[in-house]
């Protein structure tokens, strides 16, 4: 293992005493810097330079490594979450930590497992705050009606409750609070997404089978405030699952935010599922939802089973957020995919 950019500092005898530590942190430890949220996270982060992170990275000559470092107060560890001792290497010498793995490269038992010894080895390496990358239990929250099941949300979803259970009694000893997004918005405009629009006549059309739902979907720029939020108010934040959003967004109100913003037509069209998945997703409905999950165990979702399930999740309304705790925590958030859209056509 190395450490890029970064001098490695020794490990610290833990204090003993019986008194509430401060929560305080002054270097995080981040897995899932190179993912999606990780920048705009690991930005918000280092902007004050009030902290300074080291990132794993696989590959830290990638671009996103590269992009990371540019920020500046930004260490990368070469390695890979799934193995120990690149874990203690990079919680060791931090006092925080942001754990967000990615559960499509490993599958849902997997990550499972590397979610809770991430959390054990943290404790014992002495972080003070832990920050853990979640999404929503819908299993659970549907009343365990196993058409919600949607692996890459439960197999988080399970390790967030753990995590919060587990701080009633570790609480004082190391914080912890749970970071709940959802999909991104970003998805529904790019490509090879299950949401993909397409166009058809010189229409963008998204052909999903949602019915009348909506989907809670989440800036990624917002997340980069959130996190903060969570380290810069550790106090509050302890024992907190901070569940964020921009708006429930039904797809007509989407087609018609874009139609309005960029001056394309734009329609939503309902669709059933077998349609929808003998559609462009064909090829992929028999694929595990893992890129490094095993196929023939029996615990491992297929593609289609798995986005079936996190379809139903926004069709009938299982998750639901809390949208004035967001609007005091955050007051300039983005509030609607309105206001999204315009950001992203300037």
């Amino acid at each position: 293992m190395k450490i890029f950019a970064g001098a490695r500092r020794a490990r610290t005898t833990q204090s003993m005493e019986t008194t509430m530590p401060s929560h305080a942190t002054s270097r995080i430890f981040v897995v899932g810097g190179t993912g999606a949220q990780g920048l705009p996270v690991i930005g918000a982060l280092v902007a004050d330079k009030k902290y300074s992170v080291r990132a794993l990275s696989r590959d830290p000559g990638s671009r996103r490594a590269k992009d990371l470092l540019a920020l500046g107060n930004v260490s990368i560890l070469e390695g890979t979450f799934a193995d120990e001792a690149t874990l203690r290497e990079g919680f060791r010498g931090c006092d925080g930590a942001f754990i967000n793995i990615d559960g499509f490269n490993t599958g849902e038992k997997t990550e499972i497992y590397w979610a809770i010894r991430s959390y054990e080895i943290a404790i014992e390496e002495g972080i003070k705050f832990f920050v853990y990358g979640n999404l929503d239990y819908a299993l659970k929250k549907s009343g365990y009606d196993s058409k919600f099941r949607a692996g890459h949300y439960d197999g988080k979803g399970r390790i967030g409750e753990w995590i919060l259970f587990q701080n009633q009694a570790n609480k004082d000893r190391m914080g912890a609070a749970v970071f709940t997004t959802g999909p991104y918005m970003e998805m529904a405009i790019s490509a090879m997404t299950p949401m993909t629009p397409s166009v058809e006549d010189g229409v963008v059309s998204w052909r999903v089978p949602l019915g009348a739902g909506a989907v809670p979907h989440v800036a990624i720029e917002d997340c980069g405030y959130y996190a903060r939020w969570l380290f810069d108010n550790p106090e509050r934040a302890n024992g907190m699952n901070l569940e964020v959003a921009i708006e429930p967004i039904d797809y007509q109100k989407l087609a018609a935010a874009f139609e309005k913003v960029t001056g394309h037509p734009a329609r939503y069209i309902d669709t059933e599922l077998d349609t929808y998945w003998n559609g462009p997703l064909k090829t992929e409905a028999n694929l595990p939802a893992g890129y490094n999950a095993y196929p023939d165990d029996k615990s491992t979702m297929s593609f289609k089973d798995n986005f079936t399930g996190f379809r139903n999740i926004w069709k009938y309304g299982v998750i639901q957020r809390d949208y004035a705790l967001l609007d005091e925590i955050h007051p300039n958030r983005i509030k609607s995919v309105e206001e999204w859209l315009r950001r992203e056509d300037q």
